[in-house]
């Protein structure tokens, strides 16, 4: 039998030992072995790359030795997957999603005679909570780590929003009529008053006024929502220019020919602005957005759906306007994700200008990336993987069968890539979603309120679509 005091001294050689032995973190989390699409402003590809994440930022970014300086509990093997920013979805309206597929018939006049409506019966808080859920899971298993949104009850958006993990710009709507969460015109810009200072410095959530057009919203009230958003410094959500000749929809005299000037006009421009669609902009249009500074959310492939038209896309991109894309609402595009819009960013616009050569894959990537971020005066943040930045990545896998050959990153993601290969979602330094699997919800917590929600809806929606087919195309 071993001497007490021996038997001590063992006992502190072990534990010394052990201390050694424990490791010094300087990181919490290392990503290695990836092709690292940095989407700086060399656009620098890394063959073999590590970031490195600490807290919320990215605090290297670099060749694989770079690993060797860090040590953190977590390492993610990217597996030879293309490591990139989270995408950014400048333009969404996600609680739609509890409507998505619906009013497909071949409605003409589907936002006055079936969107509206259907809205007015159906949504509550509790839809918009629920729709929302869903939708950031959608999101994140997307791999859009940040999402732009105007509708209503941003509350509810806002606590779904982080409960999922995902950042998002919210946008309280604004509009002439009565909606869900006000029974008095504009009520909106009370609703969006309480909201604001209740988000005004959350990490994740960006609160905003989001009047809903400049045909929706009255001159006063534009302009009211311009010195509140300067006061709050937040941002404005509008649609403009979605269809042609909304200019003569709006009641107050003015001399503007267009929307974009219409707002120039009235001081309602400016860089806090985002403005979504912008199809029917003229050249006149794209400068006066570029000299306010304002950004703007391309939507390719709900624009053709809808019919709409096409936007001046690559005129706005090659003049250095502020653009990123959005998928709209899940009724206008059925979709959230970025990646059928990604190639419809770039096939659109080659048929607008009878062109090839313009928008390749590396350009739509950029749009989809530090564009988005761009256009929301978010780039000091967020939009690339740069050291300082915030650590909002994703991991793409290549091993699937679509992926293969991986001769171009970039043009894999834009002609190959869907929502499947994403593999892992981090948001702000958090791990929202790994191989595939949701690290924060699953659908199994909300699938009880999603069967519920589409059985209330589905009768009430078939029963509109039969009066909203007889109505009038808002574009005649």
């Amino acid at each position: 039998m071993l001497k007490p005091t021996l038997l001590a001294s063992l006992v502190a050689v072990a534990v010394t030992g052990c201390a050694q032995f424990t490791p010094n973190y300087n990181a919490d989390l290392i990503i290695t072995n990836g092709e690292v699409l940095t989407i700086n402003q060399t656009m620098q590809v890394i063959e073999d790359g590590v970031v490195v994440v600490k807290d919320d930022k990215i605090i290297a970014v670099g060749e694989a030795d770079i690993a060797e300086q860090y040590r953190a509990p977590k390492t993610i093997d990217a597996n030879d997957g293309i490591v990139m920013p989270g995408m950014i979805n400048t333009h969404n309206h996600l609680p739609m999603i509890a409507f998505r597929g619906l009013g497909e018939e071949g409605i003409a006049n589907r936002l006055f005679a079936y969107f509206f409506p259907l809205e007015g019966e159906k949504l509550s808080r509790e839809l918009i909570y629920n729709a929302t859920k869903l939708g950031t899971i959608d999101l994140a298993q997307s791999g859009v780590t940040t999402y732009v949104d105007m509708y209503y009850h941003m509350d509810e958006m806002a606590k779904a929003t982080k409960e999922v993990g995902l950042r998002a710009v919210l946008g309280q709507t604004v509009i002439k009529f009565p909606v869900v969460d006000s029974k008095q015109p504009y009520g909106g810009i009370e609703y969006a008053e309480s909201f604001i200072q209740q988000y005004k410095n959350d990490p994740l959530i960006t609160p905003a006024y989001a009047p809903h057009a400049v045909y929706t919203v009255s001159k006063d009230k534009l302009q009211e929502i311009n010195r509140l958003s300067k006061q709050h410094d937040v941002p404005v959500l509008i649609h403009v220019a979605e269809f042609p000749n909304e200019e003569t929809r709006i009641k107050e005299a003015h001399s503007a020919n267009s929307p974009v000037e219409y707002l120039a006009e009235i001081g309602a421009l400016d860089e806090r602005v985002v403005l979504a669609h912008g199809i029917h902009f003229s050249e006149k249009d794209i400068e006066l957005v570029k000299a306010a500074d304002a950004g703007v959310a391309y939507n390719p492939m709900a624009n053709a759906k809808g019919a709409t038209g096409m936007a001046p896309a690559w005129d706005m991109y090659r003049d250095d306007v502020r653009i990123g894309l959005g998928t709209d609402g899940p009724m206008s595009s059925n979709q959230v994700d970025l990646w059928r819009t990604l190639s419809y960013a770039s096939t659109m616009q080659r048929l607008k200008h009878d062109d090839r050569t313009i928008m390749i894959p590396e350009q739509v990537i950029e749009m989809a990336t530090i564009g988005g971020a761009k256009s929301l005066h978010m780039e000091d943040k967020i939009g690339s993987l740069e050291v300082g930045k915030q650590a909002d990545i994703i991991i793409v896998e290549t091993q699937s069968a679509n992926m293969m050959p991986n001769y171009d990153p970039y043009a894999t993601l834009v002609f190959q890539a869907n929502p499947s290969n994403v593999d892992t979602t981090i948001v702000n330094g958090k791990v929202v979603m790994e191989n595939r699997q949701m690290q924060t919800v699953t659908m199994e917590e909300i699938r009880p309120e999603i069967d519920a929600m589409e059985a209330d809806i589905s009768d009430f929606a078939k029963e509109l679509a039969k009066k909203a087919i007889k109505s009038k195309s808002l574009m005649d």
